[in-house]
C-alpha cells in the first residue's frame, strides 16, 4: 500500500513540474511550433525529505482522508482469505453476492431486467479481510483496481464456454447465480442458473468487471456477448454500500462451485 505522505507528495511535485512547464512554454515571445522538448526523470521516492511547507499543506487532506478510510462500516467475525477453500471461498462468495445484490436495482431501473449471475476473478481478490471492524480501507485494501461492473447478455450456448473455463481453471473464481457440480475428473454433473438448467438460446445477464469483459484472465468468451451495459458503478463502491448497510457480514463456502466422487 502507497504512502500518504509518498503519494501525495508524488502529486505535488508533478503538478509543480507541470506548471513549470506550462510557464515557460508561455513565456516564450513567439508563437510558433514546438521543434523540441527536453527532459529528466527525476524519482519522487521517500528518499526525498520532508518539506515542512508542503507538510503543512497537506495535513489537513491526510487527516479528512484518513478519517473517511477508517471509519467503522460492519463488523467480521471471523477472518476471511481467498485460500481458505478451493473452488469456493467465503470471501469470494461475499464479493460475487455483493456485485449481484448491489448491482441489481441499477441494473434493473436501467433496462427492466435482472442480473442472472456474476463473474469475478480468484486474482481480484488482493487482500485478506481481519477478523474485526470493516472499514472503507479494508474495501480499499482488498479491491484496490478501478474495476467497473459491466453486464453482458450471453446466450446459454456461450455460457457453456464460460463453464469451460472454470471446468479448466479449477479455481475459487467467485460466481454468484450460477451453480456447477463436477465429478473427480472435472466434468459437469450440473450447471444450472437461477436453479434452473441452462437454455443454449435463452440470453443471461452476466455482470462482470470491465478488466474481465475485455479478456483479462484470458476470459474471451465475453466476446460473444450480444450488447453490454455500463453500469459506472465500481466493485470497490458496492463493497462500501453493502458494509454500509449490514451490521455484521457472514460469508461462507458453500455448493455452489461443488465436487464431488
Amino acid at each position: 500500500m502507497i504512502h500518504h505522505n509518498y503519494l501525495l507528495k508524488n502529486i505535488i511535485y508533478k503538478n509543480f513540474f507541470l506548471l513549470t512547464f506550462i510557464i515557460v512554454l508561455s513565456s516564450c515571445q513567439k508563437k510558433e511550433h514546438l521543434v523540441q522538448v527536453e527532459g529528466i526523470r527525476i524519482e519522487i521516492n521517500d528518499t526525498i525529505p520532508n518539506n515542512l511547507d508542503i507538510e503543512a499543506f497537506i495535513k489537513p487532506y491526510r487527516l479528512h482522508v484518513n478519517k473517511t478510510l477508517d471509519s467503522v462500516l460492519a463488523y467480521a467475525p471471523e477472518a476471511y482469505s481467498k485460500r481458505d477453500g478451493i473452488l469456493n471461498t467465503a470471501i469470494g462468495n461475499l464479493m460475487a453476492d455483493i456485485v449481484l445484490e448491489q448491482s441489481n436495482p441499477f441494473f434493473m431501473s436501467k433496462t427492466k431486467n435482472a442480473i442472472d449471475m456474476v463473474l469475478l476473478n480468484h486474482g481480484g481478490i488482493r487482500a485478506s479481510i481481519p477478523k474485526g471492524n470493516i472499514t472503507a480501507r479494508t474495501a480499499y485494501q482488498v479491491m484496490p483496481f478501478e474495476n467497473s461492473i459491466i453486464v453482458a447478455e450471453m446466450k446459454g450456448i456461450h455460457i457453456r464456454k464460460l463453464i469451460e473455463y472454470l471446468q479448466k481453471a479449477r479455481k475459487a473464481h467467485p460466481i454468484s447465480g450460477l451453480k456447477l457440480t463436477v465429478d473427480k475428473d472435472f466434468n459437469i454433473v450440473s450447471a444450472l442458473i437461477n436453479n434452473t438448467e441452462i437454455n443454449d438460446e435463452e440470453v443471461y445477464f452476466v455482470a462482470t468487471n470491465d478488466y474481465l469483459y475485455n479478456g483479462g484472465d484470458e476470459m474471451y468468451f465475453f466476446e460473444h456477448a450480444e450488447r453490454t451495459h455500463k453500469l459506472n458503478y465500481k466493485i470497490r463502491n458496492a463493497m462500501i454500500d453493502y458494509f454500509t448497510k449490514v451490521d455484521t457480514i457472514s460469508p461462507i463456502i458453500d455448493d455452489r462451485f461443488l465436487q464431488i466422487n
